[in-house]
């Protein structure tokens, strides 16, 4: 049975390796830019698992005599350059997000139709609540008072009898809108 010499392999460990790296920046990037301008891009969390792929390239890069480092290294790069960036781009929209982004785009077209510079919270109530959602807090008998309603960042419900989860809109510089999880 002949065995096969190491230069006869399709792609050398270190070519394996550098094309792992730049696949885990790609898919780190076109993951980021993704997401809604809208939204939180979580820029730290992703810039930690980056820089993990890129360890556990650099793992694959140096001594591969172990079968171990080179598991531990393909593994890595998967999970921290592949399923890491794509997972949190497609969790970077549940249902309130999205709720808030529609309620926004309504918010900034009605602000626009007015031929307003800026975006009132009357323009934001009145999004919401044609959709179905509301503004603030909800009252009840343990918290009576409504937060969140009078002014920025306001929390948007996406069903008037809805508690948590909500989340925040805030409008910066006139129509530009800004929607967190809060």
């Amino acid at each position: 049975m002949k065995s096969v010499s190491p230069k006869a392999r399709a792609v050398s460990p270190k070519a394996g390796a550098g094309i792992a790296a730049a696949a885990s920046v790609v898919i780190a990037l076109a993951a980021a830019l993704a997401v809604d301008s809208r939204l939180d891009r979580h820029w730290i969390l992703r810039g930690i698992t980056l820089v993990v792929a890129l360890a556990c390239a650099a793992v694959l890069l140096a001594d591969n005599a172990r079968k171990a480092r080179v598991i531990i290294g393909l593994v890595g790069v998967v999970m921290f350059g592949v399923i890491f960036p794509v997972s949190s781009t497609t969790w970077s929209q549940p249902p309130e997000i999205k709720f808030a982004l529609s309620v926004a785009d309504d918010a900034k077209a009605a602000a626009q139709k007015q031929s307003a510079s800026t975006v009132t919270i009357a323009d934001v109530k009145a999004a919401a609540e044609s959709r179905g959602g509301a503004v603030g807090t909800l009252k009840t008998d343990r918290s009576p008072t409504v937060r969140g309603a009078d002014a920025y960042p306001l929390i948007i419900r996406a069903k008037q009898d809805q508690g948590r989860p909500w989340s925040c809109l805030t409008f910066v510089h006139g129509l530009d809108a800004k929607v967190r999880a809060c």
